[in-house]
């Protein structure tokens, strides 16, 4: 049983309030720790600490310096890549598989590729003819936000974790992290890395607790805090931005997604259902970018059907460090009863269960875990619940499609734009199609192909503003323009 305390001022401290949580493991419902939960008094200190932390070695540090102990950060978790592994896994219950090959690795990359990519960006400059013909010189300059409030999700803890700090950092300022609650192992011995890699005190924070009259609501609405960057579910979004206009702070969101996979009748069917698979059933269907609506065109929509609910079947549940497993539990019971209330649903609303929707028979210890059945619909209309809200579970409505108009019309008919996937050997459909999807990012023939220099955001209901690349520096940085008359 682990006691996990906050990380504050570079040290591991407990709650004033004596207040905890259980951490529990998602795969049997155990309760492996305890974590502290932080009120007004941690978040305090802990923005006191990184606000402290920009006027120290930290805010005067030269960059090469900077981006030296950000790579010892991504060396640091790969030394301890084990322990990163085991804790993640323990804390979604995802197979080990799955966060080897993806969240460690990346949560660690995420601190070299925005370091090398921030050391050779440059800022503009212009001259400008003045009345007296001597001129001005303008340029600009690029300073660190301040202090930034990072709210990270459940579904992938370390790796979009990293995402947000990775950048934060190498622009140089300083972070109060408040992980989700389901999640808080690896965000917590992140610290220790942070110390062992020589970040200075006060730079990298982590309050845990839950989101109103917790750490959430205390964190967001502390007028210290410069921006707020969030990942998670559009409703909590609203909130965030609601608390953040009091004080006028900065933010940058990835909300939800109801994300449309199409699949034309040109297409690689082997390649598109192995795409297809992943984008539903990847990380039991708790992907912010996964495809819950699969449109496929007509002529092949009956095999395609058929192979998808093979390749969902063939899929085995089981313990993380299973090497046989390829598909996990849901976060949580809570959860669970969420996604089991949509699988209820489809049924009322007519739906054809192709296969699933409903809890598997699991054995031993994994009995009482957050299990449900990967599952698949068809016979929907596209104003039904599961076409329209976000389930975030191991599922997918496939609806079959006529005309390249008629697909595109109902891939854009929800308030969500967050990602799609599109499956042609039409070079020139592939372009068409996805140039009119409502979509932050679309992927042609692949999904989670991830580049991070490319910028990453959702439209409409799915998030506000850019980030990857140099499009971070947009929200991690204010630009100021000096203006030099000659």
């Amino acid at each position: 049983m682990q006691e996990i305390k906050h990380f504050i001022n570079g040290e591991f401290v407990g709650s004033q309030s004596g207040k905890t949580f259980a951490n529990l493991n998602p795969a049997t419902n155990q309760h492996i720790g305890t974590v502290h939960e932080g009120g007004q008094i941690e978040v305090e200190q802990a923005v006191a600490a990184a606000r402290a932390a920009l006027k120290g070695p930290w805010g005067t540090m030269p960059l090469a310096e900077r981006m030296a102990i950000l790579h010892k950060v991504a060396d640091g978790i790969n030394a301890r890549f084990d322990e990163f592994l085991e804790a993640e896994c323990l804390d979604t219950g995802k197979p080990k598989s799955l966060a080897a090959h993806i969240d460690i690795p990346r949560g660690a990359a995420n601190f070299k590729v925005f370091a090398d990519l921030f050391k050779n960006v440059p800022t503009e400059s212009f001259m400008l003819d003045t009345p007296d013909g001597k001129g001005a010189l303008n340029y600009a300059v690029r300073k660190p936000k301040g202090v930034i409030a990072v709210i990270s999700p459940w579904n992938l803890p370390l790796l979009l974790m990293t995402w947000k700090v990775g950048p934060a950092l190498a622009c140089g300022n300083t972070v109060v992290v408040k992980p989700s609650e389901e999640t808080p192992r690896t965000t917590t011995l992140l610290g220790e890395v942070m110390n062992a890699a020589g970040v200075p005190k006060g730079v990298y924070n982590v309050v845990h607790g839950f989101g109103p009259n917790s750490a959430g609501e205390f964190l967001t609405t502390h007028p210290d805090v410069d921006g707020i960057t969030f990942t998670g579910e559009t409703r909590t979004g609203a909130a965030i931005i609601k608390a953040s206009s009091a004080h006028i702070r900065h933010v940058s969101f990835e909300l939800g997604g109801k994300n449309p996979g199409i699949v034309f009748a040109d297409c690689d069917l082997d390649k598109a259902l192995e795409g297809t698979m992943r984008s539903v059933f990847a990380n039991c269907g708790q992907v912010c970018l996964g495809t819950e609506r699969v449109y496929v065109e007509r002529p092949i929509f009956d095999e395609f059907v058929k192979r998808l609910k093979a390749g969902a079947e063939a899929l085995q549940m089981g313990a993380w460090d299973d090497a046989c497993t390829s598909m996990g539990p849901l976060i949580s019971q809570e959860h669970k009863q969420k996604v089991l209330s949509y699988y209820q649903k489809a049924i009322e609303e007519g739906a054809i269960v192709v296969t699933g929707g409903g809890v598997p028979t699991m054995s031993g210890a994994l009995a009482e875990g957050a299990w449900v059945q990967p599952t698949i619909w068809i016979g929907l209309p596209e104003t039904a619940s599961v076409v329209q809200e976000e389930i975030f579970g191991p599922c997918c409505h496939v609806q079959p499609f006529d005309s390249e108009e008629q697909v595109i019309e109902w891939a854009n008919a929800t308030r969500y734009g967050l990602a799609a996937a599109v499956w042609t050997e039409n070079s020139s459909r592939a372009h068409r199609v996805a140039g009119q999807l409502d979509a932050g990012i679309v992927w042609v023939n692949s999904w989670f192909l991830r580049d991070l220099r490319t910028p990453f955001g959702g439209m409409k209901h799915s998030g506000i503003g850019r980030e990857g690349g140099v499009h971070s520096l947009e929200f991690y940085t204010e630009l100021k323009n000096v203006c030099v008359k000659l």
